[in-house]
Protein backbone atom coordinates (compact mmCIF):
# COMPACT_ATOMS: atom_id res chain seq x y z
CA UNK A 1 0.00 0.00 0.00
CA UNK A 2 0.75 3.43 -0.33
CA UNK A 3 -0.35 6.92 0.61
CA UNK A 4 1.46 10.18 -0.98
CA UNK A 5 0.08 13.87 -0.69
CA UNK A 6 -0.31 15.12 -4.05
CA UNK A 7 -1.28 19.07 -3.62
CA UNK A 8 -4.31 19.49 -0.71
CA UNK A 9 -5.19 15.60 -1.78
CA UNK A 10 -4.02 12.41 -0.41
CA UNK A 11 -3.60 9.53 -3.36
CA UNK A 12 -4.06 5.84 -1.59
CA UNK A 13 -3.11 2.92 -4.15
CA UNK A 14 -3.77 -0.42 -2.79
CA UNK A 15 -3.19 -3.39 -4.48
CA UNK A 16 -5.60 -5.94 -6.02
CA UNK A 17 -5.41 -9.51 -6.05
CA UNK A 18 -4.73 -10.68 -9.42
CA UNK A 19 -2.54 -7.76 -10.16
CA UNK A 20 -2.72 -3.80 -10.41
CA UNK A 21 -3.49 -1.36 -8.20
CA UNK A 22 -6.26 0.97 -7.02
CA UNK A 23 -5.98 4.51 -6.72
CA UNK A 24 -8.15 6.70 -4.72
CA UNK A 25 -7.87 10.85 -4.17
CA UNK A 26 -9.07 12.11 -0.89
CA UNK A 27 -8.84 15.26 0.81
CA UNK A 28 -8.06 15.33 4.83
CA UNK A 29 -11.73 15.30 5.77
CA UNK A 30 -12.52 12.01 3.85
CA UNK A 31 -8.96 10.32 5.13
CA UNK A 32 -9.79 11.29 8.53
CA UNK A 33 -13.20 9.82 7.87
CA UNK A 34 -11.58 6.46 6.55
CA UNK A 35 -9.05 6.25 9.52
CA UNK A 36 -11.97 6.60 12.11
CA UNK A 37 -13.77 4.04 10.51
CA UNK A 38 -11.08 1.46 10.07
CA UNK A 39 -9.64 2.22 13.29
CA UNK A 40 -13.48 0.44 14.52
CA UNK A 41 -12.89 -2.90 13.25
CA UNK A 42 -9.62 -3.62 13.08
CA UNK A 43 -8.07 -5.92 16.31
CA UNK A 44 -5.85 -4.39 18.49
CA UNK A 45 -2.22 -5.61 18.52
CA UNK A 46 -1.41 -8.12 21.31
Amino acid sequence: MEATREGRLIVVRVPLEGGGRMAVSMNDDEVTELHDLLAKVIKPKA
